[in-house]
């Protein structure tokens, strides 16, 4: 990484400069070398002597001097420049980034990787909606960031595991099946009250009535209890984890593991973290209830563990779960995405850390924010044909699933965020996710015209890049060069807006080339230049392709 190799080559004429006598002795501030806001300031910039200057007490301007007389010289370094009140600008060699396009073609698909992870073990679990409905656009954040999290930790050397947390366990199950029976009961002509709390969604008329025709009255035989536990289970089973898959699979997104809730009680994993907590008196008996004496250990109140009626409450499977994560499984790092409703858990999660013998940091809760559906201007909030909540699926039908991984992820995490459902349908340059998708047909349009007029990949095989001097070569070349740096920048910040934001960047990048650069010439003298160029075309494509792999939107070759 060149931002990197800069940091240490200036590090070491700091400290050459203070050999030589040219810089006072002073413990160095940490060097940040970031890139410049103007491009007209070069690649990349240091504020250090600003930084170093109430150390060294010296003017910011003399001690910019000083550092960059005492600089390393290096290949890919093409001009140094100080400008006031004490920046250091570095521009890359020409040469150098021209060479660049060889690098991205042999790195092909890989490119953009980095080696930050060094292999370490991370779970992202995300998705994990109560398993009572189909999934709404909401959620469709929250799997959409996960999974991209998921393939920038991937691209950026770690070992990832995506996990989706089936909640079959508990009150809401019960409330489900006892809707679900309700509304099948009712289906075969019977007269059958819902549950007071029970769900009320067209879903549960549609699920019961597909049962009744599937099943008949079979579950009507049953002991009355024998069958709302096994319509709950056959709900959560194919009715709402088949509706989960259908949409993930229509947005790419394929779980390495389906974790049951119960298994924890099943297999004995709870009875054990309840013993393991008693061990070490972080439970108290209060009020007829277990409770977890989370303030003891940070959190801002103690949570219910097991209720007065003897039931484990939410917080209870979320200990065994995390211990199953940490202890049983053994990775090092855990990411849970989670909507708005739960920052207030994030205390107790931290405490819950603690209590398990485990580092805080260990576990990342990301608290993603909500997201409105607009259309025409106007916010959408119910579902056109069942006038309900808008189902994931509706929106995936509407516009596609390329234009919702997209658009979905353009905010930041922590903003809400408005999914302009006339934009996403527009087949024009306004919309982003059609503008960069276009960007790779075009390219893959002009090596096609190529391979036609006889440029076939094995004849510009030869071709020298370092003919590529045009301002806009150079400008791509530069812009391509950024993906490994914002891999880095989303890995390590877990921020994957900037990914669509660079999408758009290189793709625009890409159009002013092509605007001001002619690819494939038919006149003779400019065969060399051509070749040079179609390598360029070539490495974009590259480039272009994996930051949309990255996103999980397909790449046309043609549009």
């Amino acid at each position: 990484m060149i931002k990197d190799e800069l940091t240490t080559l200036i590090a070491k004429a700091i400290k050459k400069a203070q050999r030589k006598r040219d810089l006072p002795k002073y413990a160095s501030p940490p060097v940040m070398v970031e890139r410049p806001k103007q491009a007209t300031h070069g690649d990349y910039s240091t504020n250090v002597a600003l930084q170093s200057a109430r150390y060294a007490r010296m003017a910011p301007m003399k001690i910019a001097r000083a550092i960059v007389k005492r600089l390393p010289s290096t290949e890919f370094i093409g001009q140094v420049g100080i400008v006031h009140p004490g920046f250091i600008n570095f521009t890359l060699d020409a040469g150098w980034l021209a060479q660049q396009v060889e690098t991205i073609r042999t790195a092909g698909e890989r490119w953009g990787d980095v080696d930050l992870g060094l292999g370490k073990r991370v779970q992202v679990e995300y998705g994990s909606a109560n398993p009572t409905g189909p999934l709404h656009v909401g959620f469709g954040r929250n799997v959409v960031i996960g999974d991209t999290l998921a393939n920038v930790l991937a691209a950026a050397g770690y070992e990832v595991q995506r996990e989706y947390y089936v909640n079959n366990a508990g009150t809401q199950i019960q409330l489900f099946g006892q809707s679900l029976y309700a509304r099948y009961a009712q289906a075969l002509g019977q007269d059958a009250a819902l549950p007071e709390d029970g769900y009320r969604g067209q879903y549960i008329v549609e699920w019961a009535e597909e049962i009744a025709r599937a099943e008949g009255d079979k579950y009507l035989q049953m002991d009355h209890e024998d069958a709302v536990q096994a319509l709950a289970d056959l709900g959560v089973r194919e009715k709402v984890l088949g509706s989960v898959r259908s949409d993930c699979e229509r947005l790419g997104i394929h779980y390495d593991n389906w974790f049951l809730e119960r298994s924890l009680y099943s297999e004995g994993v709870f009875d054990h973290v309840m013993s393991l907590l008693r061990q070490e008196d972080h439970l108290v008996l209060r009020e007829g209830a277990v409770w977890f004496n989370a303030k003891d250990l940070g959190g801002d109140k103690d949570e219910v563990l097991i209720r007065s009626t003897g039931q484990p409450g939410y917080f209870a499977s979320d200990i065994a779960y995390h211990y199953d994560k940490f202890i049983r499984r053994g990775f090092e790092w855990v990411i849970d995405v989670w909507g708005a409703d739960h920052q207030g858990h994030v205390p107790r999660m931290k405490a819950m850390m603690q209590a398990l013998g485990l580092a805080p940091e260990q576990l990342t809760l990301i608290i993603y924010q909500l997201v409105t559906l607009k259309e025409g201007g106007e916010d959408v909030r119910l579902s056109k044909r069942a006038g309900t909540i808008v189902r994931l699926s509706e929106v995936l039908d509407d516009v596609g699933p390329d234009a919702v991984r997209f658009f979905l992820l353009t905010s930041a995490i922590d903003s809400q965020m408005e999914f302009d459902l006339t934009l996403a349908r527009e087949q024009s340059q306004e919309n982003p996710v059609y503008y960069v998708q276009y960007a790779h047909a075009r390219i893959a349009s002009i090596l096609r015209h190529a391979a036609e007029q006889d440029w076939s990949a094995e004849r510009y095989a030869d071709g020298d890049v370092g003919l590529l001097i045009h301002p806009s070569e150079l400008t791509l070349i530069r812009k391509m060069r950024e993906l490994p740096e914002v891999v880095e920048m989303a890995a390590m910040k877990l921020a994957p807006h900037h990914l669509p934001h660079y999408a758009q960047d290189l793709a625009a990048t890409f159009h002013a080339f092509y605007r001001d650069c002619r690819v494939v010439s038919s006149e003779p003298s400019d065969a060399e230049l051509t070749k040079a160029r179609l390598k360029l075309v070539e490495s974009s494509k590259i480039a272009l392709a994996r930051v949309l792999g990255l996103i999980g939107v397909s790449a046309p070759e043609r549009m």
